[in-house]
């Protein structure tokens, strides 16, 4: 695999400096001729077919971002391949007229790693959206990336099986995309995230070789490479098939309710579980901010003057679970809670879990904008970086509200804003610049599932030294040593130009 990657090249280079946190307009990348352009458009009308081809301007600015809203630009031509060959031919077709090229999903991602930084070519996976095997014997499945997570989940009901990682966008997101990200969800705390479930997958190179890394078998001989591609972002590979390891349904669930008089309250019992060597399935937690966006979109009876809730699932042999269940109510009444509800059946067991999955759906009651963030603090470290959240948000009168991965630290305070404002942006940017420092400055990181995309690079300079920086832009200079496919994402870059230009005729942040 190493002789396929091959080497040499231009490497990316790592930029020892950090840059400030500032309402960012993209792009570095000279913007593609009106004639490469159209010999690109009818060349891959060729590939795909004319329906497969999107060029005009009023449809590209679909695909001007991700989730992450804040930073937007137009890629130059869209492309909808429905297989392997359609990537590689249209990769090698960008290698030979010289232009960028990058991935896309469902566009869920929150930190724009779907960003076309520089215009360029973007490759959707949409319509590759085949569960191509599931094999119950050897217990994985083999899919496309443009499979919505959910179509997994349903496809294995009744099966005694399941595929374990659910983000909370998981009836939107794809697949592919949780590969590109490492996606995590409310059940990573026991069950992992996405690198813990992918066996293998088959990917394009970005000079157009397609490779396979691992596959159906449990373990692969060899650097682990799944590893890297995995996380990666769309900066090593394209990933076109992915092997996927399935899960044995537990025998039973306990869903428990807490409600909390405070934030600290809540945060503390999280801890004390833990602490007594409990790890639930799930430990999620809102503050009264979102409950009140949540009640009012799906009518739980959520109660609305609770500072904070957590939903705490335990699973495994229906033997053991009475007790586990019983321990962590007195847990949680140990650490203040003024109740502890018991979802009655599966149908309010599932309704609990829509509420959680969709909180995020309910913020437009709150605001007209939103920017959720995506930081880890070690669980005793909750309190602290809650009450900074609260902080912060007062500092630059930016309301805030809060659900997230608390049994794992994970949190994702939401901002809320109006893009239309230029100030309020500016001050949402400083904001979160300053939860994220904050992560850092209690030992961690300012990433659990989203990625760095374009919005966190600066804190790459933060995080890793310059010799660990160097070594990962070392091994993306292996897989993409022309850094053609998705270029500007994840890893600074010296002389960059990055961030301070307008693409001409593309529509800027604001």
């Amino acid at each position: 695999m190493l002789a396929l990657l091959g080497g040499g090249g231009s490497q990316p280079v790592y930029n020892r400096s950090s840059s400030e946190t500032s309402l960012r307009i993209l792009s570095c990348e000279t913007a593609m001729s009106t004639a490469v352009r159209s010999t690109i458009v009818d060349q891959l009308r060729k590939i795909v077919g004319n329906d497969g081809v999107l060029s005009a301007q009023s449809d590209l600015l679909v695909y001007e971002c991700d989730g992450f809203v804040i930073e937007k630009n137009s890629p130059d031509v869209v492309v909808f391949p429905r297989t392997t060959e359609h990537v590689a031919k249209i990769v090698r077709l960008c290698n030979d007229e010289g232009v960028t090229f990058l991935p896309r999903g469902a566009g869920t991602s929150l930190a724009g790693g779907c960003l076309p930084v520089g215009g360029g070519v973007m490759i959707v996976l949409t319509r590759m959206k085949e569960i191509i095997e599931v094999n119950l014997r050897d217990r994985y499945a083999v899919v496309e990336p443009g499979v919505v997570n959910v179509w997994l989940t349903n496809r294995l009901k009744g099966t005694g099986y399941h595929y374990a990682p659910d983000p909370s966008s998981q009836g939107a997101c794809t697949i592919g995309g949780n590969v590109a990200t490492n996606s995590g969800g409310p059940h990573t705390l026991k069950y992992g995230v996405t690198v813990n479930h992918v066996l293998g997958v088959e990917a394009v190179l970005a000079d157009g070789r397609v490779v396979q890394i691992g596959g159906p078998t449990e373990e692969s001989a060899g650097l682990d490479l799944i590893g890297a591609i995995v996380g990666s972002e769309g900066t090593l590979a394209i990933v076109t098939k992915v092997w996927v390891r399935l899960t044995r349904n537990p025998q039973g669930y306990r869903t428990m309710l807490g409600i909390f008089e405070s934030c600290e309250d809540a945060t503390n019992a999280i801890s004390e579980i833990i602490g007594a060597g409990i790890v639930p399935a799930a430990l999620e937690m809102m503050d009264q901010g979102i409950l009140v966006a949540v009640e009012a979109a799906f009518k739980f009876g959520f109660p609305l003057d609770a500072e904070a809730i957590l939903l705490i699932e335990a699973d495994g042999l229906e033997a053991g679970l009475d007790l586990q269940q019983q321990q962590i109510i007195d847990l949680c009444k140990k650490c203040g809670a003024r109740e502890v509800r018991l979802a009655a059946d599966d149908k309010e067991r599932m309704k609990l879990w829509k509420c959680r999955k969709q909180a995020f759906g309910a913020i437009g009651r709150l605001s007209p904008s939103y920017c959720t963030q995506d930081g880890v603090v070690p669980r005793t470290k909750l309190p602290h970086i809650l009450k900074r959240i609260i902080e912060i948000g007062k500092k630059y009168d930016i309301r805030i509200v809060n659900v997230f991965h608390a049994g794992d630290g994970n949190i994702h305070p939401i901002l809320l804003f109006d893009e239309r404002n230029a100030k309020q942006t500016e001050d949402v940017l400083k904001a979160s610049g300053e939860i994220l420092e904050e992560c850092l400055a209690c030992g961690g990181s300012v990433t659990g599932e989203h990625g760095i995309g374009v919005e966190k690079i600066e804190f790459m300079n933060k995080m890793f030294t310059g010799d660990d920086l160097a070594a990962m832009a070392n091994l993306r200079g292996a897989f993409n040593p022309k850094n053609n496919l998705s270029p500007r994402k994840m890893l600074p870059t010296a002389g960059a130009c990055g961030l301070e230009k307008k693409h001409p005729g593309r529509r800027a942040a604001m």
